[in-house]
């Protein structure tokens, strides 16, 4: 049997929460195959970095940012055949969440680089397909996991995070019942000692991230 060669690339969901909005940074294709059109941002992996290495360059290019300043986790992988007219490309997908970014600077084989508010994108290559998956991927995980913290700076208020909450499931939550539930959460979020005055309203009590890696029980979506 005759071995033929396959490429392998990473590509990005990178999502945040901008302008009360969960918004996806996407690239416009300066090169072909797509020339002119929104894609995940990513790229092959070089000889000598894995996977997760490879991830996080394109994370640190793409936006800047650490990779531990967010969450960044695989997501899939996605080999059908055709996906990328260039040949038999097999790529990694990874997810991140991450607070609120500056403006992105696209990189060198791409012509703009933006975050787009996630509704009905069309996208290059089978884009569309991985970003579905990371929508949900991200909103069941939100269930189960702290990880809405992610979208949050280092302290937050529990209207803050609700926010977060909100946003990515699409749907209004009873503020007190949350704040119920955050809060009785064991080592879900824990309070710094400080509160802060948003808007000219009433002072509010700050949180940070606990250690918690699971939620008992999960914060069932409505």
């Amino acid at each position: 049997m005759t071995l033929k060669m396959t490429s392998v690339t990473v590509d990005l969901v990178l999502l945040t929460i901008r302008q009360d909005a969960l918004q996806v940074l996407l690239i416009r294709r300066g090169i072909e195959p797509f020339a002119g059109q929104w894609a995940l941002p990513g790229g092959f992996i070089h000889d000598d970095e894995d996977l997760d290495e490879a991830a996080a360059r394109e994370l640190r290019e793409e936006t800047g940012l650490d990779p531990s300043a967010g969450h960044l986790e695989q997501l899939a992988t996605y080999g059908c055949p055709g996906r990328d007219p260039r040949g038999r490309v097999v790529t990694v997908a990874y997810l991140a969440l991450l607070p609120d970014l500056p403006s992105p600077v696209a990189g060198s084989d791409a012509a703009q680089a933006r975050w787009w508010p996630v509704g009905d994108l069309r996208l290059a290559f089978d884009h569309d397909r991985i970003l579905a998956d990371g929508l949900e991927r991200a909103r069941a995980k939100l269930e189960y996991t702290p990880l809405a913290t992610a979208f949050c700076p280092a302290e937050f208020t529990v209207a803050e995070l609700r926010a977060v909450y909100e946003t990515v499931w699409r749907t209004r939550l009873d503020p007190r019942n949350f704040h119920r539930k955050v809060t009785s959460a064991e080592n879900f979020i824990e309070a710094t000692g400080h509160s802060v005055t948003r808007d000219r309203g009433r002072p509010a009590q700050l949180f940070r991230r606990g250690p918690a890696t699971l939620l008992h029980p999960p914060l069932l979506r409505p």
